[in-house]
């Protein structure tokens, strides 16, 4: 599978069970970032080496960002790359299964928050939009839940998330 986008990138999507349902976890990007700034998107980044499996790059930066210690996830899955059109990353996407009920320690310099949503409120606060980001018309998928706003590629991904999803959702 191929995606447009020339730096190599992985993320991790951690889902856990609660209250019987799968909550997905996000990281709010800082306001202040030159890239992205203020996005919700999974924890992940660029690889270290060219070489680097991406999945070690999906954890190692969840651990970063986040705390969420790799010998915590069960990698179960990956989605298809996903790619960015403004700033040329292809995304491999990586789904882990964590527990729940994490203390979350957010690398200060990049991460916000983290943000955990449910899989069915996502579904709830879908809509397809055209958007307008530095002067480039797109039309992507978002999703609302409450304050948070997912859109672009961290979006794409959570639609190809939910497609694979339906039939236990």
């Amino acid at each position: 599978m191929d995606a447009p986008g020339t730096t190599e990138a992985g993320v991790l999507v951690p889902l856990y069970q609660a209250k019987g349902d799968l909550h997905a976890v996000f990281t709010k990007r800082r306001d202040d970032l030159r890239r992205h700034a203020g996005e919700i998107s999974f924890p992940g980044g660029s690889q270290d080496f060219p070489d680097e499996d991406l999945r070690v790059t999906a954890l190692r930066e969840a651990e970063e960002e986040i705390g969420l210690r790799r010998e915590e996830v069960e990698l179960v899955g990956a989605l298809p790359p996903t790619g960015t059109f403004v700033t040329g990353y292809r995304i491999h996407p990586f789904v882990g299964m964590i527990r729940s009920g994490h203390a979350w320690t957010l690398q200060p310099d990049e991460v916000d928050e983290v943000l955990e949503l449910s899989l069915r409120a996502l579904v709830e606060g879908h809509q397809n939009k055209r958007l307008l980001r530095r002067g480039v018309p797109i039309k992507t998928p978002t999703y609302t839940v409450g304050e948070n706003f997912v859109w672009g590629a961290t979006a794409r991904i959570v639609q190809e998330l939910l497609e694979r999803l339906r039939p236990v959702l």
